[in-house]
């Protein structure tokens, strides 16, 4: 399945609020799915820098000039990228956009200069597992102290002039 034709990929600060609803709602959905529930305080006092140049970034999607889905990247090293927050709205979904969202990640990382990206997620969150794997991520042992990840993955990125980049 493709994406939606009227999806647009827009790096915006962290704290635009488009960006920042984003996050919210990605927040309240892991409160709601995880076993033990989400602590957002956490997450919402993260410094906003780390999603934004030179350190990160920060996409939006947006569908007809509401948002739809959000990913983060982190540059943990020159060669590396780490995705995170990444969130497809209720309204966007089955259209394609979590794969559109993972592949603009990783255009992106790659376009920086990244040749791995990494990623952690929650045991509950099958979509996003089964996207991952999918899409030619492989487990890895632990490399972050996320207490809500169960599982870390990574794979290689194509050099930004490759084709196969996204």
């Amino acid at each position: 399945m493709g994406i939606d034709q009227g999806i647009r990929f827009e790096v915006r600060p962290a704290t635009d609020p488009d960006a920042r609803w984003c996050l919210e709602q990605y927040f309240a959905e892991l409160d709601a799915r995880f076993e033990a529930g989400f602590d957002s305080a956490d997450a919402l006092a993260e410094d906003p820098d780390a999603l934004s140049p030179p350190s990160g970034l920060f996409v939006v999607a947006v569908l007809d000039g509401a948002p739809m889905g959000c990913v983060g990247l982190t540059f943990h090293r020159p060669d590396l990228a780490e995705i995170k927050r990444m969130w497809v709205a209720p309204a966007g979904r089955g259209r394609g956009l979590g794969r559109g969202l993972l592949a603009e990640a990783e255009r992106r990382a790659a376009a920086h200069g990244c040749r791995t990206a990494q990623l952690d997620t929650n045991r509950v969150l099958d979509e996003a597992i089964a996207l991952y794997r999918s899409s030619g991520y492989a487990e890895i042992g632990r490399y972050s102290d996320n207490p809500y990840a169960h599982h870390w993955f990574e794979k290689a990125l194509p050099a930004s002039g490759d084709r196969a980049a996204g």
